[in-house]
C-alpha cells in the first residue's frame, strides 16, 4: 500500500522596502538586512515627494525630498523635447542614488527590486495642469497624473526604463500604475474621514479632457456625465436618494481600466527592453476595481501581465484579510498574492503577529514589509517577526 500523500509545505517570501538614502552612507544597513534574514530589498528608484525619518542613519535624522524625482542620472537624451520629465534628487549627495544603493546590495549578495512610482508627481501636475486628474466639480488633483493621457503613459514608460537602466535588479515594483484619486497624503492633509467611501469613489472619477474624449468615443456625452456624477455627490452629501448611474459608471470604469492596462503594458515593455536579464514584475493594486491611489484597482487582465500583485494590508483586522481573500480569489492562481504590511504606528505590537497569521490563512504568498529605513529600534523586532513568520513552514 502506498503511503498517503504528504501535505504541501508552504512558505511566504519576505521583501523589505527602503529608500536609497537609507543605504547610502550607512555601512550598517546591509548588516541589519542580513540579521533580519531578508534576501530581497525593494529600493525606490523613482519616488514622490516625502519627508522621511532615518532613525538608524549615522549622518542624518531626516531627509526632505522636495518633489517627485528619478533617483538615477536624468539623461537629457532620454527626455529631449518632452514637457513631462523628472528631476534629479539633489537632496541626496550622490549622482546615482538608486544605482549605487543597488550596487552595494547586490555586491553583498542581496537581490534588488526597483521600486518605481509612476503617476504621482505634484510638480508635473502643477506645471502641466492639462494632464492632471480633474473631478466632477472641475477641481484638479495636481499630484495625480491621468493615465488616459498618452503623454502621461509615455512619461511613465520612459521613467520606468530609465529607473532600471544598467542596474542589476531582479524585479520591479510598480506603484501608482493607474489613476490616483481624491485621497492623498498631502502636506497637512485635512480631508480624512470627511466623506463617505461612496462619495470618495465619485470624487475620484477623472473628468479631464482626455477622459471626456474617451467617454465620447464610447458613446457617452461628456457634459451630462459630469453633471450626473456631480449630482450624485450633491445627493449623497445632502442625504437625498442617489440616482442610478450604473450604466454610465460601467462605461466610465471601463475607460479608466483601458488606460490602466495600456499604461501597465507600456511600462512593462519598457522595463524588459531596458534590463538585460529576466525581471519579475510586481504590481501594487487593490482587488476593488474602483480603487484609486498608490494601489489602484486591479483590472481583469493585469494578473496575466505580472508575476505578483500586492494589496494594501496595513490595517490590522478584517478589512485587510477580507481584501486579501478577495485578491486571492480574483487572481485565481494567475499571479502570486502579496500583502503590503507596515510595522509603523498605529499598528499595535501585540496585534502584528495575529495579523500576519490571518493574512497567511487568507492565502498570502508574499509579505512586503514597510519600512527598513523608517522603522526605528522599537519597531525593528516586528520586521524580524515578519521574516520569521514568512519563512516558517505551514502545512496545507
Amino acid at each position: 500500500m502506498r503511503d498517503p500523500p504528504r501535505p504541501a509545505v508552504v512558505t511566504m517570501r519576505a521583501v523589505g522596502y527602503a529608500y536609497p538614502w537609507d543605504v547610502l552612507g550607512d555601512p550598517a544597513f546591509i548588516d541589519r538586512v542580513r540579521r533580519l534574514g531578508l534576501t530581497r530589498v525593494a529600493i525606490a528608484s523613482a519616488y514622490h515627494t516625502t519627508r522621511a525619518a532615518t532613525p538608524f542613519h549615522p549622518r542624518h535624522t531626516l531627509v526632505s525630498a522636495r518633489t517627485a524625482a528619478l533617483y538615477r542620472p536624468v539623461r537629457a537624451q532620454a527626455w529631449r523635447g518632452r514637457r513631462l520629465a523628472p528631476v534629479n534628487a539633489d537632496w541626496v549627495d550622490d549622482p546615482d542614488p538608486f544605482g549605487h544603493a543597488a550596487e552595494a546590495l547586490t555586491t553583498a549578495g542581496l537581490e534588488v527590486a526597483a521600486w518605481i512610482v509612476l503617476t504621482h508627481a505634484t510638480r508635473l501636475g502643477e506645471q502641466c495642469p492639462d494632464i492632471a486628474v480633474v473631478n466632477c466639480f472641475g477641481e484638479r488633483y495636481p499630484y495625480a497624473l491621468c493615465p488616459q493621457s498618452a503623454e502621461v503613459r509615455e512619461y511613465a514608460a520612459t521613467l520606468a526604463a530609465e529607473a532600471v537602466r544598467d542596474v542589476d535588479c531582479s524585479a520591479v515594483v510598480l506603484e501608482a500604475c493607474g489613476q490616483l484619486g481624491v485621497e492623498h497624503g498631502g502636506h497637512h492633509e485635512k480631508t480624512a474621514g470627511a466623506y463617505a467611501p461612496s462619495i470618495l469613489r465619485l470624487l475620484s472619477i477623472c473628468c479631464c479632457t482626455a477622459c471626456r474624449e474617451a467617454w465620447r468615443i464610447r458613446g457617452l456625452d461628456p457634459e451630462p456625465v459630469v453633471q450626473q456624477v456631480r449630482g450624485a455627490v450633491d445627493s449623497a452629501r445632502s442625504g437625498a436618494p442617489s440616482p442610478d448611474l450604473t450604466e454610465t459608471l460601467d462605461v466610465v470604469l471601463s475607460v479608466r481600466q483601458w488606460a490602466t492596462d495600456t499604461l501597465r503594458r507600456s511600462v512593462i515593455d519598457a522595463v524588459r527592453a531596458a534590463v538585460a536579464r529576466p525581471v519579475e514584475v510586481v504590481l501594487h493594486a487593490q482587488p476593488d476595481p474602483w480603487a484609486t491611489g498608490a494601489l489602484p484597482g486591479l483590472t481583469s487582465s493585469a494578473p496575466d501581465d505580472v508575476d505578483t500583485v500586492v494589496a494594501q494590508c496595513w490595517a490590522t483586522g478584517s478589512e485587510s484579510t477580507d481584501s486579501m481573500r478577495s485578491l486571492v480569489e480574483t487572481l485565481d492562481g494567475r499571479a502570486a498574492a502579496g500583502a503590503y504590511v507596515t510595522v509603523l504606528p498605529p499598528v499595535g505590537v501585540d496585534d502584528f503577529g495575529p495579523h500576519l497569521r490571518a493574512l497567511r490563512d487568507a492565502g498570502t504568498d508574499d509579505l512586503h514589509l514597510y519600512h527598513l529605513g523608517l522603522a526605528g529600534p522599537d519597531r525593528y523586532p516586528l520586521l524580524a517577526e515578519a521574516v520569521v513568520h514568512a519563512s516558517t513552514e505551514a502545512r496545507v
